[in-house]
């Protein structure tokens, strides 16, 4: 009976010191994994004073890595990183990249803060309609996914570290595409439209000190 009682012991105190390793490891997990300077927009303690940014953006840095994958397939959902239809044929990158610009800077416009700051953006994802879905009815969406860091334009200090941002709203399709068309409201202009207000939303969350 000794030797039973010892074993369940025993048994006992190697669960314990298992869940106490586990649990370490899962602290140490969510620890790593959030930047020591991320207060931008992230969770922080209940005694924490709260501030309204006060930015004012000089400049917009977009970068569309090559590594992203391009598609020019007319398919239902291509798989790859970049499909965009609406410019002609050519450098998707480059197309990419001046769509992003034109719609950021668009909405940092509104900002008049005193803190002037340099927004750089890198691409992860920028997923347009094809043509075989943009004149369907099928439900389809822009999938505009990016890496956003904001930097003192005079000391290149990194004032909100890297985080992503997701842009991706509701496309058009069908009848209301071509009603679109008609009126001159294209995909670029709603993209550009919708970019400028989730950027200037971006930039306006309160920050923890």
């Amino acid at each position: 009976m000794k030797n039973i009682a010892t074993k369940k012991t025993l048994k006992i105190a190697a669960a314990l010191l298992i869940a106490a390793a586990t649990s370490a490891c899962t602290t140490e997990s969510i620890s790593r994994a959030t930047p020591l300077g991320a207060t931008f927009g992230a969770a922080a303690p209940s005694d924490a004073v709260r501030i309204a940014p006060d930015f004012r953006v000089t400049k917009v840095n977009v970068v569309v890595p090559g590594s992203l994958s391009v598609s020019e397939d007319n398919g239902i959902k291509p798989r790859a990183d970049i499909v965009w239809r609406e410019d002609p044929f050519g450098n998707r990158y480059e197309q990419v990249k001046a769509v992003m610009e034109a719609g950021l800077t668009s909405g940092t416009r509104a900002l008049k803060g005193h803190t002037p700051v340099v927004l750089d953006v890198q691409m992860v994802r920028f997923h347009a309609q094809t043509e075989r879905v943009r004149y369907s009815n099928l439900p389809s969406k822009h999938e505009i996914e990016f890496l956003l860091t904001v930097r003192d334009a005079n000391t290149g200090a990194v004032l909100v570290p890297s985080h992503m941002v997701n842009a991706t709203f509701d496309a058009l399709g069908g009848n209301a595409a071509v009603a679109a068309d008609r009126a001159g409201l294209t995909q670029k202009q709603r993209i550009g439209e919708h970019l400028s207000t989730v950027i200037v939303s971006e930039l306006s969350k309160p920050m923890a000190l």
